[in-house]
C-alpha cells in the first residue's frame, strides 16, 4: 500500500507539540513497517530531520502559506504521486482529496469558547481557520485518532461521531528523555543556577501562564530557598503586562527567559530544574509532562482535561485556577524530602507506560485496516 503522511511542518526549525508527534511517527515506521511504501508531505525548511529510503519517500511541497499548501499543493501532489491513502496529522485536512482520508484529530479546542485576551493573530487565524474546515472533512475521514481517552470522549460527544470511527492512540516520548548526572554543560546556557522551577509556556490563554506567575509569587513569599524560574518561549514584555496587573514586582530578579529551547536540550534543562510546572487549563495529551516524568523530575500538573490520565493517579495534580494550591505544592516539595523522593520515582515508573515505538505500531495496525 502506498501511504501518504502530512507533516508539513517538521522542516521548521523551532517545532511545538504536533511537529515532534508526525516526525516520531515517521521515524519509528521507518524502522518497523517492511511492507508498505510511505510519501511524507513536507515544506520546505531548514531542519531535515527525515530522509528518504527505498520505502520512505520525503516529497517538498513548497507554496507560501499553510491553507493554500493544505487546500492546494497536498492534494496536487497525492495525486501525482500515486498515493493510496493519506494521513493528515494536524487537526485538519483537504476539502477534496480522492483518496480515502486518516485525520489526527488532536483536540476540538476550536470549538470551544475562544479567550478573547488571546492577541495573538497566529493562534487566532489558526482557530478561525481550524472552525471552517473540520466540521466539512469529518464525514470524508475513514478513521479519526485523537490522543487520550479525555479527548475522544469529548470528540464523540461534542461532535456526534461513532466510536467505530474513532481511534486512540497515545503519544510516546524519545528515550533520550532519562536520568542524567551531567547536565551543567547544556541547562547553563539557559540559566546559572542548578535546582530551578522550571515552566514551558506561550501566550495561549490555556497554558495558564499568569496564574501560575502569581502561584510562583506566592511560593517567594514564604520559600526560604526562592529558587528561579525559567520560563522557556515567552517574551519579557507579555510577562511585565502579567507582573504589572498583578503587583508582583518582586519575582523580576528571579526570572529567567531564555526563549525557544531546543528539543535536544531539554532533557539536560529537565535534569537540571527541581520541579516542573506543567499547570494548563486543557490538553489533550501533554508530552512535556511524559518528558519530565522520566528525566526523575517532579511535576506539578493539573487536575484537569487529559493531565490525571496521562500523569496517573499518583502524579502531583492541583486546581490550575488556583495560584494558592500550586505555591502550596511548590512549598511541599521543596520542605517535605519524603514526599519529593516518592513523587520522583512516581513519574519515572508512569513514563515507562508511554513509547514512540508503541504509539507507531498502533498506528500502522490502523493504516492496515483502513487499507483492508
Amino acid at each position: 500500500m502506498k501511504i501518504g503522511i502530512e507533516a508539513q511542518r517538521i522542516f521548521r526549525a523551532n517545532k511545538h507539540g504536533m511537529d515532534y508527534v508526525v516526525l516520531q511517527e515517521i521515524l519509528q515506521l521507518q524502522q518497523i513497517d517492511r511492507d508498505n511504501e510511505y510519501y511524507v508531505f513536507v515544506s520546505p525548511g531548514p531542519d531535515r530531520c527525515v530522509t528518504s529510503t527505498d520505502r520512505m519517500h520525503v516529497v517538498e511541497v513548497p507554496m507560501p502559506s499553510y491553507p493554500l499548501w493544505e487546500q492546494v499543493a497536498l492534494p496536487l501532489a497525492v495525486r501525482r504521486t500515486g498515493v493510496e491513502m493519506l494521513h493528515c496529522t494536524s487537526n485538519t485536512a483537504p476539502l477534496w482529496c480522492h483518496v480515502p482520508l486518516v485525520l489526527t484529530l488532536h483536540d476540538i479546542i476550536f470549538l470551544e469558547p475562544r479567550d478573547k485576551t488571546n492577541r495573538s493573530l497566529y493562534q487566532n487565524l489558526g482557530w478561525l481557520y481550524r472552525r471552517l474546515v473540520v466540521p466539512r472533512i469529518l464525514d470524508k475521514c475513514r478513521r479519526i485518532i485523537t490522543v487520550s481517552q479525555y479527548e475522544k470522549d469529548n470528540i464523540m460527544r461534542r461532535l456526534g461521531i461513532d466510536e467505530q470511527r474513532m481511534a486512540m492512540i497515545y503519544n510516546g516520548y524519545n528515550d533520550y528523555f532519562r536520568p542524567l548526572s551531567d547536565t551543567a554543560g547544556i541547562y547553563k546556557q539557559y540559566i546559572d543556577r542548578q535546582g530551578y522551577i522550571f515552566f514551558l509556556g506561550n501566550t495561549d490563554p490555556k497554558k495558564n501562564t499568569e496564574r501560575t506567575l502569581v502561584a510562583y509569587a506566592r511560593y517567594v513569599e514564604q520559600s526560604t530557598v526562592k529558587r528561579p524560574l525559567l520560563m522557556a518561549d515567552l517574551d519579557r514584555d507579555y510577562l511585565d503586562d502579567i507582573i504589572a496587573r498583578n503587583h508582583i514586582g518582586h519575582i523580576r530578579p528571579l526570572l529567567h527567559l531564555p526563549g525557544y529551547i531546543s528539543n535536544s536540550h531539554l532533557p539536560y534543562v529537565y535534569n537540571g530544574a527541581f520541579a516542573f510546572l506543567y499547570t494548563s487549563l486543557r490538553e489533550s495529551f501533554g508530552i512535556p509532562l511524559l518528558e519530565a516524568m522520566a528525566c526523575g523530575t517532579p511535576v506539578i500538573t493539573s487536575d484537569t482535561s487529559s493531565m490525571p490520565e496521562i500523569g496517573g493517579r499518583q502524579a502531583i495534580l492541583v486546581d490550575p485556577t488556583s495560584p494558592d494550591a500550586i505555591a502550596s505544592m511548590l512549598l511541599r516539595l521543596e520542605t517535605d524530602a519524603a514526599f519529593y523522593e516518592e513523587k520522583r520515582k512516581v513519574g519515572l515508573e508512569r513514563a515507562t507506560h508511554f513509547s514512540w515505538e508503541q504509539t507507531a505500531r498502533q498506528l500502522l495496525s490502523l493504516y492496515n485496516e483502513v487499507g483492508c
